[in-house]
């Protein structure tokens, strides 16, 4: 262990967990309450559903789109500088976010805010990754996790609050001193690394058209129901998205250093495992967008009991989700990652009945128990798989793919959902939402069923098959 490591336990050590910790929830915390104020914000700032889609999907395209590259400028430049960079950067969107007159700039203010968090969030694991000795780094990770399950499990109660006693605006107020305390701690305790091997050139090319690629497909399933298919902003956006995606996959199969190295995709574990998370993520970010909008709008819950009501999701997968990581150690990844999206289906199926003056211990209750049973069930041996799935020298970019498939199928389902389910030009209309959001169910629950599909016939049914064939990372 070098002299400077970090050891678990010490004053120095708690610091720079506290600033990893807060930094990378206040990101995670604000894509979460958002989609509890919605409503208020369509109502404040006239806004219709596209508007109201772009909210959200203008923070989730920006982080999806330039984790990666957030993650290779910390290890060419410096872990804890772009750690301060995605800080600083995050709280200048969330200050404009909160002052903004309307809608369109706080939807710019919104892909601000991502940029921001797409430079902090894999710093924040990546500085623990370096800065703790090999024995105390998966307790520092495992606490960082904990951590942040807390954070994730407050996050509904402290938005809904916020939006009830106050205003939606404080749901971004609230990040300046809480940003604020992440930037003094990490400029005092946060010590900085680097990866002296890391590529001393950076695939512009593919960030840029997997952004082109990205937005173009989200603007044009946004305006589609507005202006219909034929269109030319919505044909002519979901063209350019074609022709960007196409040439994004062209440049990184012959890039030296690509921001997406396509040959682990031919490994099946990798590819089936990733497949999995997008259509799993897919449903799951399509359940939480309509249903806390649904509870308010149509049920006529507040803020607070629309953002409590997934409270059980969070708990359960605290409590369970080790142990499903050890079972699925155990007795290999396929069988969890099958039975846990057949699992959480049924819980959105529960789900799909919530209507007006739905009562929260018969109508939602079940529904987010159940579907709670099948995360806890999901993520862990998923997450494992994604990770043991790739060569050990690439440990750190199959994370970052992981994590960026599960953003991006957020943010797509955010922009098609709405669309396929007939929810029309106003998602704050009890009349039509209350169908809507039936019909939003059944889709989610379609894709958990295609989710466990898929991992029955590519996941290996022992975790030793997992592992990729030697040489693989110079294939």
């Amino acid at each position: 262990m070098a002299s400077d490591a970090l050891v678990y336990g010490t004053a120095r050590a708690r610091w720079v967990l506290l600033a990893t910790v807060l930094g990378s929830a206040v990101a995670f915390i604000d894509a979460t309450v958002v989609t509890i104020a919605l409503p208020h914000i369509g109502r404040e700032l006239d806004a219709g559903t596209a508007d109201l889609q772009w909210t959200v999907n203008g923070y989730a395209l920006t982080l999806a789109a330039f984790l990666l590259l957030g993650g290779s400028l910390g290890d060419r430049f410096g872990r804890r500088r772009m750690f301060l960079v995605g800080v600083v950067w995050f709280a200048a969107g969330s200050a404009l976010c909160a002052f903004a007159p309307n809608i369109g700039t706080l939807i710019g203010a919104r892909v601000l805010q991502g940029v921001g968090g797409a430079l902090l969030t894999p710093g924040s694991l990546s500085i623990l990754q370096a800065s703790f000795g090999e024995q105390d780094r998966g307790k520092a990770i495992g606490a960082w996790s904990g951590l942040g399950g807390i954070a994730g499990a407050a996050a509904p109660f402290l938005g809904g609050w916020i939006v009830d006693v106050a205003s939606w605006r404080w749901i971004f107020f609230i990040n300046l001193p809480l940003t604020a305390v992440v930037v003094a701690v990490t400029l005092r305790h946060v010590p900085e690394s680097r990866d002296p091997q890391a590529a001393q050139s950076l695939d512009v090319g593919g960030t840029l058209l997997g952004a082109v690629g990205l937005a173009g497909l989200t603007y044009g399933f946004t305006a589609w129901p507005a202006y219909g298919p034929t269109d030319v902003r919505v044909a002519g956006s979901l063209a350019v998205a074609v022709v960007a995606l196409a040439a994004f996959l062209l440049v990184e199969r012959r890039a030296a250093h690509p921001l997406l190295p396509l040959r682990l995709f031919r490994w099946r574990p990798f590819s089936g495992t990733n497949a999995a998370t997008f259509v799993v993520y897919a449903a799951l970010g399509g359940v939480f967008f309509f249903l806390v909008v649904t509870l308010q709008v149509v049920s006529g819950y507040s803020a607070l009991a629309a953002g409590l009501a997934p409270l059980p999701v969070t708990v359960l997968m605290l409590l369970l989700s080790p142990r499903a990581g050890a079972l699925g150690t155990r007795i290999g990844p396929r069988l969890p990652m099958t039975l846990g999206p057949l699992g959480c289906g049924a819980g959105v199926l529960l789900l799909a009945g919530v209507g007006p003056h739905a009562p929260y211990l018969t109508a939602v209750l079940p529904g987010v128990v159940v579907l709670g049973l099948g995360l806890s069930l999901t993520v862990a041996p998923l997450t494992s798989t994604a990770l043991a799935s790739a060569p050990d020298n690439l440990a750190g970019v199959a994370s970052g793919v992981n994590n960026a498939v599960a953003r991006i199928a957020s943010l797509l389902v955010i922009a098609v959902l709405p669309l396929v389910a007939g929810v029309g030009s106003s998602l704050t209309d009890a009349a039509t939402l209350a169908p809507a959001h039936r019909t939003a169910m059944l889709v989610c629950a379609g894709l958990m069923a295609a989710g466990a599909l898929i991992a029955w016939a590519t996941v290996p049914g022992s975790s030793a098959a997992v592992r990729p064939r030697p040489g693989m990372s110079a294939a």
